[in-house]
């Protein structure tokens, strides 16, 4: 039998959360963004007048407003929008105990279990959801009800605003397969440049690629992304609060001044590296992949990895290979706007120190000295406040007044 998945997204969520305290502007265009004085000028969230002048999420407010001059802007407030995320799970938890948040705007419902108690209709179901949020909370979701997790997300961003999508087995062809291959999960732009060549344009040509080349071409992911065009996601519905493995950790920063020297640039990597493998830690993860992205002030972004030599969750290590991997392409004097470390490849830190543990010798004991000095850091912060101490954090030279991206 198959199983019924809702994929809920609460739309415009950021700008929808910001105009219940501000009713007078629901039918004006509205933003949010960061800071533009400290160069956080971009779009992250805009309502349905806006989305429908052409203002784009994560464009320039500068590009948003040369389409829209009246666009009006606010202020960002993220523990508020935490809040009211953790109010509409709770209403989704009333239906399912299978609640897998995907951000904090989105999250998956598996009701297989509990349908028959609510009538036995999935799209009925999700009909009531959305009228609850929209009377309990004066937001709205569009809601996606399908067989898997990929086509429930796909039939929540194919109507919007407040709308539910049904996608069964019978609509695979007629439905699925004509929509753009963007349109698929986890398909970005990287992956459609990849595809674009290959004359896979459509989810349907995703579907019927050869899955060995695929996978030659895009790793993994190839293999998987055939399987998801085919409707073969059988991936389960986490349990709410339970805590999934994270696949990869990052942190960015935007500078308030363009960083151009080494000693500046050294300064960012420490201070990324080391809130990178405190989260690692946290999620008692190691990474074997490292990524660093730099941009430009003229918002290119260079993207550059590398396999770590050890598996690692110390911040020492993640700052020594990011800075590696500037050499290779960054010329110093070249300005940098921002700067982002992401730990990849990740597993589960036990299995790696057994292996670690194969060959002892100065190394290992070096690592184990690093490990108690930062799990001690670890624990001035869980008492004092993740800022109350930083590991290697530059002087007044070294990082010309970050911001967290």
């Amino acid at each position: 039998m198959d199983r019924t998945i809702l994929h809920c997204d609460l739309n415009c969520f950021f700008a929808s959360v910001e105009l219940l305290d501000h009713p007078e502007l629901r039918e004006l265009p509205v933003a949010v963004c960061g800071d533009p004085t400290s160069r956080h000028g971009i779009i992250l969230a805009k309502n349905e007048p806006a989305k429908a002048l052409g203002v784009q999420t994560a464009e320039t407010i500068w590009q948003a407003r040369r389409k829209c001059p009246d666009l009006v802007l606010l202020p960002p407030h993220h523990r508020e929008y935490r809040r009211v995320s953790k109010l509409v799970n709770a209403i989704y938890q009333a239906y399912t105990d299978r609640v897998e948040p995907f951000g904090v705007d989105e999250s998956w419902l598996d009701v297989t279990g509990a349908l028959h108690l609510f009538g036995g209709d999935g799209r009925a179901l999700a009909d009531t959801l959305r009228r609850r949020v929209r009377e309990e909370l004066g937001l709205t979701i569009s809601v996606g009800v399908s067989y898997n997790k990929t086509f429930a997300k796909l039939g929540s961003d194919y109507k919007k605003p407040d709308a539910t999508t049904v996608i069964t087995r019978a609509d695979l062809e007629g439905m699925v397969w004509p929509l753009p291959v963007g349109a698929l999960l986890f398909v970005g732009r990287a992956t459609q440049r990849a595809l674009e060549p290959y004359g896979v344009r459509t989810i349907g040509d995703l579907a019927a690629f050869d899955p060995g080349s695929l996978e030659a071409l895009l790793g993994k992911l190839g293999r998987q992304l055939h399987e998801y065009a085919n409707g073969l996601d059988a991936e389960p519905v986490a349990l709410a609060n339970s805590r999934t493995p994270p696949k990869s950790v990052g942190n960015g920063l935007t500078f308030s001044k363009n960083l151009t020297t080494w000693e500046e640039v050294k300064g960012g990597v420490a201070l990324l590296a080391d809130r990178v493998a405190m989260e690692l830690r946290k999620d008692a993860m190691v990474c074997r992949t490292l990524q660093i992205t730099l941009r430009d002030p003229n918002f290119k972004d260079i993207c550059r990895q590398r396999p770590m030599a050890a598996p690692s969750q110390f911040a020492r290590e993640l700052a020594g290979e990011a800075l590696e991997l500037l050499k290779t392409c960054w010329r110093p004097g070249s300005p940098i706007r921002a700067l982002t470390l992401t730990a990849q490849n990740l597993c589960p830190q036990e299995e790696a120190w057994e292996q670690v543990s194969l060959f002892p010798g100065p190394d290992l004991q070096a690592r184990q000295k690093q490990a108690r000095l930062e799990t001690a850091m670890d624990s001035i912060r869980a008492r004092y406040g993740d800022k109350s101490i930083t590991m290697g954090r530059p002087g007044p030279r070294g990082i010309p007044g970050e911001e967290d991206e």
